[in-house]
């Protein structure tokens, strides 16, 4: 096993074992605009694109048809495991899934070369990484004129404001029941991602920095809802230590889902942000 750098947490990297499937099944890919933002800003098509924190790779084969190598770098190896069973699957009809591998890895240790990526994203991930050792390392391994980008979706997707504001509760006590009752050295710690334009900002590393908002549709159903508040780590840590106190609270929020999607597939609105630094 790979000895964990200094800054990482073990506990943000157990948080997301035990759920690969129901994670990938639901959650959203990469949307073709985050790859277009970041093609246009780079100005050609990159030759090395590092997806860092890259999970099951919802947010690496994205880039198969936009770049010439594409590497997936995740510390968890469950997760990991579904992104290569994914494209081992995808190798057997698609010459192109070539282009695309998965590493086990850290964002602040990255075995890479100076000057030698041109992209360098974290798709709903750097919230869990420590903003000073990754940014460092992302400017060593990045080219002049390279790209930092650290991009999330806003949680949850548009429904009714009923289901929406049940999916906000759901999440907040779950995360506070962790807590109060979890043991301190087994928490996961999430960072601001508010901060993470300061982060880059006040790096030093990068000579432009900004915000970019943008949204994506997709279609959703009850089920796909609900999968995605189940998908969320505090929620999943919360059923995997076995307590039982928000079963009330997960059952009207599941009521409401249904309540508002009647046994209808509907278009849905997901929302981004996106923050970059230019080397």
């Amino acid at each position: 096993m790979m000895q964990i750098p200094e800054g990482n947490r073990q506990s943000n990297v157990d948080r997301f074992s035990g759920y690969k499937d129901l994670y990938d099944q639901h959650r959203p890919r990469a949307p073709r605009e985050a790859v277009r933002i970041l093609t246009g800003y780079l100005r050609h098509k990159p030759r090395l694109v590092l997806d860092v924190g890259c999970g099951t790779g919802l947010s690496t084969f994205a880039w198969k048809n936009d770049a010439e190598t594409i590497v997936g770098i995740e510390p968890n190896d469950d997760m990991r495991s579904k992104a290569e069973e994914k494209l081992r699957a995808l190798q057997a009809e698609d010459a192109d899934a070539g282009r695309i591998r998965f590493l086990s890895g850290y964002s602040n240790k990255l075995e890479f070369p100076d000057d030698s990526a041109d992209l360098i994203t974290c798709s709903q991930s750097f919230h869990w990484m420590e903003p000073v050792s990754t940014l460092a390392e992302a400017a060593r391994v990045l080219k002049p004129g390279g790209i930092f980008a650290a991009y999330d979706c806003d949680w949850p997707p548009s429904a009714s404001w009923e289901a929406e504001q049940a999916y906000m509760e759901l999440l907040n006590k779950a995360d506070q029941l962790l807590k109060e009752r979890q043991n301190k050295q087994d928490q996961a710690y999430k960072r601001d991602k508010e901060s993470h334009l300061a982060c880059i900002q006040q790096s030093g590393h990068f000579r432009y920095a900004r915000e970019i908002v943008f949204h994506n549709r997709e279609t959703c159903d009850s089920k796909r809802y609900i999968g995605l508040a189940l998908s969320q780590g505090g929620l999943q840590t919360v059923i995997k230590l076995g307590f039982t106190d928000l079963d009330d609270e997960l059952e009207r929020f599941q009521a409401l889902v249904k309540e508002y999607f009647q046994d209808r597939t509907l278009e849905t609105l997901f929302s981004y942000r996106m923050r970059i630094g230019i080397k």
